[in-house]
């Protein structure tokens, strides 16, 4: 009889231990979404390099404007073929896309959030507005580091593109220091990495770099002149708002 109550609470202990370390991931997700999300509003230049196997570069420039969690608005503003092209972050996962060749928005399908944003490493899911939390569910790893927490992100939608995604946070800050993404098929095959910066009292990534290993190409993102809190108009978020002003 002993040997059972030692065993049950043994049992407890242990379902209690994982509870709690289940939790934890929970919690840890929730926090870099937090930091991730902090500002009431932003606005920045995108500088945008693409890089090919060959060290060939391809060079963008746009500016960025963001309200809350889920409106984002890019417009490219160079190089001059890219001119025009927008695309918004709605609430609800929804993304339009703006061509100035065919003068009007479309919005972005669930097949299309698995392929390239305009062209670069990132993908329409990778930019989307909805949190890491929404999207998927945590497990912590162990890891040799003690100044990180290695998290094991597994999607909550059949819909995604990636079958897990590894993530790396600054265990003090909780913003992300690299993720690692791997394909339907369990192939790791893309990483980025970030650097993050504080202004004021918000973090901030100031550069992110996309790296693509099969295609050994990689996308770089670089924010300047960030600004926050500005108190930005709903109306900048708009589908109407896509189409340069005549």
């Amino acid at each position: 009889m002993k040997k059972i109550s030692l065993t049950l609470l043994s049992l407890t202990i242990l379902f209690m231990a994982n509870a709690s370390f289940g939790q934890s991931a929970a919690s840890l997700l929730k926090g870099m979404d937090e930091l991730m999300s902090a500002p009431k509003d932003k606005e920045a230049n995108v500088k945008m390099i693409l890089t090919d196997r060959s060290g060939k570069q391809k060079i963008r420039e746009a500016i960025m404007k963001q309200k809350g969690q889920y409106k984002k608005l890019y417009k490219y503003t160079a190089p001059e073929k890219q001119v025009g092209i927008a695309t918004l972050s709605l609430p609800d996962d929804i993304i339009w896309l703006y061509m100035p060749a065919f003068n009007k928005a479309v919005k972005v399908t669930l097949l299309s959030k698995s392929q390239a944003f305009t062209g670069t490493d990132f993908s329409y899911e990778d930019m989307s507005g909805n949190s890491y939390s929404e999207r998927f569910t945590p497990r912590i790893l162990e890891s040799s580091d003690d100044s990180i927490y290695q998290l094991e992100l597994m999607p909550k939608s059949m819909k995604s593109r990636y079958s897990k995604i590894i993530a790396y946070l600054d265990k003090t800050n909780l913003y992300p220091l690299k993720m690692e993404y791997f394909d339907k098929e369990k192939n790791y095959f893309k990483y980025a990495t970030y650097k993050y910066k504080k202004q004021g009292k918000y973090w901030y990534a100031e550069e992110v770099i996309m790296k693509n290993i099969k295609k050994e190409h990689s996308t770089e993102i670089i924010l300047t002149k960030i600004k926050f809190d500005q108190g930005l108009e709903d109306s900048e978020f708009t589908v109407e708002n896509l189409k340069p002003a005549k």
